[in-house]
């Protein structure tokens, strides 16, 4: 069961599970917080830590809230557009032809039909971008199952507005946010990791983050540099 714990403009959800201390998270994009507190755990004592950590919890929202955001894609001639990491250009070629896009060591072809709306040119853009995740995913999936000792039964590819990825253990399916075609793909594979070892602990318990530890030694890192890097250009919402 979740309570919820105010502090002046602060909301914290608050979760008590089997674990031996207090877990007190700031999430991106927006900075929602979260407190995870041993079972026995009385909603005061979750409060008065949360208020001896009151500063900490404004300045990691302050951090999330300067943070880059892309600019909206208008998918127009010499538009800067980012795959796995690295800035490309963008040039759009309209011509009676199924739409396409290609891409070379500096720029990203796109073939639309004369007069295609802003819409058009941006669903062409994500079928490319999953099309592009389908040919990487699979492989760093049968990777890791054989290093976690664990079997995905399948995977989807979500945009997601709050998350990078998700999982459901019981039905063994791990789902992946599409803006993940735009970051480098060692941090694909942090998140590919990350849910993989979710079925095997459903939480972030402390066995997960142990575990997390032993097969991803630089997941700090790759989650920092994730969560500094450039936000899509949405109205992103918490969970």
């Amino acid at each position: 069961m979740t309570e919820t714990i105010r502090l002046g403009d602060i909301e914290i959800a608050v979760t008590r599970k089997a674990v031996k201390n207090v877990h007190l998270s700031v999430h991106p994009p927006v900075g929602h917080v979260t407190l995870v507190a041993p079972t026995e755990t009385r909603l005061e004592v979750a409060r008065a830590y949360a208020i001896s950590r009151l500063g900490w919890i404004r300045d990691q929202q302050a951090k999330l809230l300067a943070q880059a955001r892309e600019t909206p894609r208008q998918f127009v001639e010499r538009e800067s557009h980012t795959l796995w990491g690295r800035h490309y250009l963008l040039s759009v070629v309209e011509k009676d032809a199924k739409p396409a896009v290609k891409q070379d060591h500096r720029r990203i072809t796109l073939t639309v039909r004369p007069g295609s709306t802003l819409v058009k040119r941006e669903e062409v853009i994500e079928e490319w971008h999953r099309e592009l995740l389908h040919q990487v995913v699979p492989a760093l999936i049968e990777k890791w199952e054989a290093r976690l000792g664990v079997k995905v039964a399948g995977y989807f590819l979500q945009r997601m507005k709050t998350r990078w990825g998700g999982c459901n253990h019981r039905e063994g399916n791990i789902r992946l946010n599409t803006e993940l075609v735009k970051k480098p793909k060692d941090l694909l594979e942090y998140v590919v990791v990350h849910e993989m070892l979710h079925l095997t602990e459903p939480t972030h318990s402390e066995r997960f983050m142990a575990l997390l530890e032993q097969h991803y030694p630089t997941w700090r890192e790759a989650r920092a540099e994730l969560n500094e890097l450039p936000l899509a250009a949405e109205a992103w919402a918490a969970r």
